[in-house]
């Protein structure tokens, strides 16, 4: 079963709404980290994601902000949808080179977890990097 969510372009006013899910059989877990220290883990999980801060961001925060959006250091997030600040991620797919790199290497567009997968590691949106453990994907689980 597919969860379907529309979202409007993030880079394009004329890119049209397109429909994404995360697929409920699909787990993946990615590290965010800024300058070589872990800030926290996101996870795919049946269907939903998850964000907590790691210990080598709290021992930290003295020299780091917070991410807006994620104000409690203690709290396990917890959404249906991707967050915006991982959201701005995943560049307009109406882009050439992006629907050329979609196509080339058949990426289902519609598949949130895909795309972050394909595109989240690096955006010029903020310094964080966002790097999928390897270990940790699952597909099409039983």
């Amino acid at each position: 079963m597919f969860k379907f969510k529309i979202f409007k372009s993030l880079f394009s006013k004329d890119e049209e709404d397109f429909k994404s899910y995360l697929p409920d059989n699909e787990t993946a877990s990615f590290v965010l980290s800024i300058d070589n220290i872990e800030v926290g883990i996101l996870k795919c999980h049946s269907g939903k994601w998850s964000f907590k801060y790691s210990p080598p961001f709290k021992n930290k925060i003295h020299e780091y902000q917070k991410i807006i959006g994620f104000s409690d250091l203690e709290k396990l997030y917890q959404s249906n949808s991707l967050w915006p600040f991982f959201r701005t991620r995943i560049p307009g797919l109406k882009q050439p080179a992006i629907k050329e790199i979609i196509e080339r290497e058949n990426i289902n567009k519609e598949n949130e977890l895909e795309l972050l997968k394909r595109f989240g590691k690096k955006t010029i949106t903020n310094p964080y990097i966002l790097n999928i453990q390897e270990n940790n994907m699952h597909r099409g689980r039983p």
